[in-house]
C-alpha cells in the first residue's frame, strides 16, 4: 500500500472515529430511564469483556500479560494508567448525565474547548511554547466561556468538566507507552472491579435495571461496550496514519455533530447569547488549526530543505 493511500484509509477511519463520536448521544438517549451511574458501570464492564475479546482475538494476551508484568518495574506508568482510568470514568459519566438530563448543547461545547485545554495543559505541565495565533485562541475561547457564565448566572461545569477531565486523561495517556487496544484494556480493567461490585449492589437490592427491563434495554447496555470501544479502535489506526494536522481538523465532526443533534434533533434551547459564545469559541479553534497546520507545514519544509 502506498504512503497516499495509507493516509486516505487513515483519515477515512478518523473521520469515522468522530462520526460514531459525535452520533453517540442518540445511543445514550435510548438508555434515558436508567440512572446514569448504572449505564456508567455497565459502559465499564462491557467495554472491559468486549476489548478483552479484541485482545484475544488479536493474539495479543501475550502483549496484554507482559504489560503487566512490566508495570512492576514502571511504577510511573502504572499511576499514569490508573489515573486515566479514573479520568476517563469522569469524563464518561459527565456525558452520559449531561446527555440524558437535556444539556447536549452543553456537551458539544466542552469537546470544541477540549483542544484549547490541552493548549494549556502543554504549557503549563509540559512546558511548551506557544505561538501569538494559540496564544489568542485561548484568550477567544476564555472570552467564550465567560459570556456563556455571565450571560446564564451559572458556570458552564458540563462543558468544563468534560474539556477538563478529557484533556488530563490525554496528557496521561503520554506517559502511557502501550499498544492502543492494550491500553484501552488495562483503563477498563483498573475499574471494572469497581464497576462489577456497584452491579452486584444494585442486583442484591433489587434496583438494578439490567435483566429487570426490556430485552432491547439489555442488548443496549451490553452494546455500550462496543459502543465505548469500536470509535477508539478507529481513531487509533486513523491517527497512526494521518498528519497531526488533519487529525486537529477531524476531531472537530464530532462536538459538531452533537450541536446539531442537540438543536434539531432534541430540541435543546440556543440562545442568541450561546451563538456568539460559540463564535468566540469556533474562531479560537480556527486560529488554533491554522496555527498547527502552518507549524506542520514549516516543519515538512524545513525537513525537505535538511535533505
Amino acid at each position: 500500500m502506498t504512503k497516499k493511500s495509507e493516509a486516505q484509509l487513515g483519515a477515512i477511519h478518523a473521520g469515522f472515529s468522530y462520526l460514531l463520536w459525535g452520533l453517540l448521544p442518540i445511543y445514550w438517549k435510548f438508555l434515558g430511564g436508567i440512572n446514569a451511574i448504572e449505564i456508567l458501570a455497565n459502559r465499564i464492564f462491557w467495554s472491559f469483556i468486549f476489548m478483552l475479546l479484541v485482545v484475544l482475538l488479536t493474539k495479543k494476551s501475550g502483549l496484554f500479560l507482559l504489560t503487566i508484568r512490566g508495570f512492576a518495574k514502571k511504577k510511573k506508568q502504572l499511576f499514569a494508567l490508573i489515573l486515566a482510568s479514573i479520568l476517563i470514568t469522569i469524563n464518561w459519566f459527565i456525558y452520559i448525565w449531561a446527555v440524558n438530563s437535556g444539556h447536549i448543547v452543553e456537551t458539544s461545547l466542552g469537546y470544541y474547548i477540549n483542544p484549547l485545554v490541552s493548549i494549556l495543559l502543554g504549557m503549563v505541565v509540559l512546558k511548551e511554547k506557544l505561538s501569538p495565533a494559540q496564544y489568542l485562541s485561548f484568550f477567544l475561547a476564555a472570552i467564550g466561556v465567560i459570556i456563556t457564565t455571565v450571560a446564564h448566572g451559572k458556570f458552564p461545569w458540563i462543558a468544563i468538566g468534560l474539556a477538563i477531565s478529557f484533556g488530563l486523561y490525554g496528557l496521561a495517556k503520554k506517559l502511557i507507552n502501550v499498544d492502543s487496544s492494550v491500553g484501552l484494556t488495562l483503563e477498563t480493567l483498573v475499574i471494572t472491579p469497581a464497576a462489577a461490585a456497584y452491579l452486584l449492589y444494585l442486583f442484591i437490592n433489587g434496583t438494578n435495571a439490567f435483566l429487570s427491563v426490556d430485552i432491547r434495554t439489555v442488548l443496549l447496555l451490553i452494546g455500550s461496550g462496543a459502543a465505548t470501544a469500536v470509535p477508539l479502535l478507529y481513531f487509533a489506526k486513523g491517527a497512526q496514519k494521518i498528519p497531526l494536522s488533519l487529525l486537529g481538523f477531524l476531531q472537530y465532526i464530532a462536538p459538531t455533530l452533537t450541536l446539531l443533534l442537540g438543536i434539531f434533533v432534541y430540541h435543546e434551547h440556543f440562545s442568541t447569547v450561546q451563538l456568539v459564545s460559540f463564535l468566540f469559541i469556533w474562531t479560537a479553534l480556527i486560529l488554533y488549526s491554522l496555527s498547527k497546520t502552518r507549524l506542520f507545514a514549516g516543519k515538512r519544509l524545513n525537513e525537505k530543505q535538511a535533505l
